[in-house]
C-alpha cells in the first residue's frame, strides 16, 4: 500500500473508511510493517486510525533516516518510487509479529499528576508551577544525572491510569520541547490532559542498555515457558540516535539480541522515527528500537 496525508479520513470517520483506504479487510487479523517519509507524511494520524480500524493488530516500522526538509526522499512500493507519504505491507495468515519496544529510559523523582494543561502544555504539575517542581527535582540528583539532565531528560506519559506501581515498561517517553520561565509551563511532543500522570525520566546508555536486556530477557522467559512455535525471524527498526553515538561502539542492540535469541535471523534499518505499539496502541517514537519478531501462530 502507499498512502498519502491527504487521502487519510478525518477523525470523524468510520473504521470502513479507513479500511477502504488501506485496501486490506480485518479479518484475519493483519500484521503491518509500514516505512514512511519524515517530512509531512501524517504518520500519528496514520497510526490512530490503523489501531482504530484493525483492533488486534500489530503496526511496526519506521521513518526514512535520511534527506533534508523538503528534500527527496525515497520510498518504494513495488515498482515505483514515491518521494512522500507511507509505504507498507500487510501480513496475514499463518504468521504472528511478536514485539519488542525499548524506549532506553530510566524514571527520576516520583510520579506527578497533571493538574492542569493545554493541548501539549503543561500547565500545573500536582497543584504546582511545572518548572518549580521540575528545578526541585534537578536540585536532588546526583551530580551525574544533573549534568545529564541538561542535554537527556524526557517526560514519560503512563499508560494504565489505574496501575498504581509505574514501572519503565509503562510509560510513552516524550521530548520536552521547551519551558515557559515567566509562566513556569513546560511544553511536550504529545497532547496532554489534566489527570494524566507523567514521570520523569533521564536517557542514558547504561539505562537504554538495561532497559533491553529486561526486555529480552522477559521475552525469552515467555516463549520458554509456552508451547507457542519458536521464532523464525526479527526486523530491527532502531534509530540514529542509538548506535555508536549511544554506547559508544556499534551493533550494540542487534548482539544484545542476538545474545538472547539465538541462531534467529534478522534484517532491519536505522530510522529517524520508530513505530511500534506501548500498552497495546501504536505509537512514532524517538531514540527506540522496536523489533518485530516473527513465528508461526500454529505448527
Amino acid at each position: 500500500m502507499w498512502v498519502l496525508a491527504e487521502e487519510l479520513p478525518d477523525s470523524d470517520s468510520s473504521p470502513n473508511a479507513w479500511i477502504d483506504l488501506v485496501g486490506v479487510p480485518p479479518s484475519p487479523v493483519p500484521q503491518f510493517i509500514l516505512l514512511s517519509s519524515p517530512f509531512g507524511s501524517a504518520t500519528n494520524d496514520l497510526l490512530q486510525g490503523l489501531d482504530f480500524a484493525y483492533p488486534g493488530s500489530v503496526v511496526v516500522g519506521g521513518q526514512a533516516s535520511s534527506g533534508f526538509i523538503n528534500g527527496p526522499v525515497g520510498l518504494f512500493c513495488n515498482d515505483k518510487l514515491c518521494r512522500e507519504g507511507t509505504i507498507g505491507i500487510a501480513l496475514t495468515g499463518n504468521i504472528v509479529l511478536d514485539t519488542i519496544v525499548s524506549q532506553g529510559c530510566r524514571p527520576i523523582g516520583q510520579p506527578l499528576q497533571v493538574t492542569k494543561a493545554e493541548r501539549n502544555i503543561i500547565l500545573e504539575l500536582d497543584e504546582k508551577v511545572p518548572l518549580m517542581v521540575l528545578r526541585n527535582l534537578i536540585s536532588s540528583l546526583s551530580e551525574e544525572d544533573r549534568t545529564l539532565a541538561q542535554h537527556s531528560l524526557f517526560v514519560g506519559l503512563a499508560m494504565d491510569e489505574f496501575r498504581m506501581n509505574l514501572h519503565s515498561g509503562d510509560f510513552l517517553i516524550r521530548n520536552i520541547l521547551g519551558v515557559d520561565p515567566k509562566a513556569g509551563a513546560i511544553a511536550i511532543s504529545d497532547r496532554i490532559r489534566a489527570g494524566q500522570r507523567l514521570q520523569f525520566h533521564l536517557r542514558e546508555a547504561e539505562a537504554s542498555s538495561q532497559d533491553l536486556e529486561n526486555l529480552l530477557q522477559e521475552y525469552q522467559n515467555e516463549n520458554e515457558n509456552t508451547s507457542q512455535p519458536s521464532p523464525v525471524g526479527a526486523l530491527m527498526f532502531t534509530c540514529l540516535g542509538r548506535g555508536t553515538g549511544l554506547y559508544g561502539q556499534p551493533n550494540f542492540d542487534s548482539q544484545l539480541f542476538s545474545r538472547y535469541l539465538h541462531d534467529i535471523p534478522m534484517g532491519g534499518c536505522f530510522c529517524g522515527g520508530e513505530i511500534g505499539p506501548v500498552s497495546g496502541r501504536t505509537f512514532l517514537h524517538g531514540y527506540t528500537s522496536v523489533f518485530a519478531i516473527c513465528r508461526s501462530l500454529e505448527e
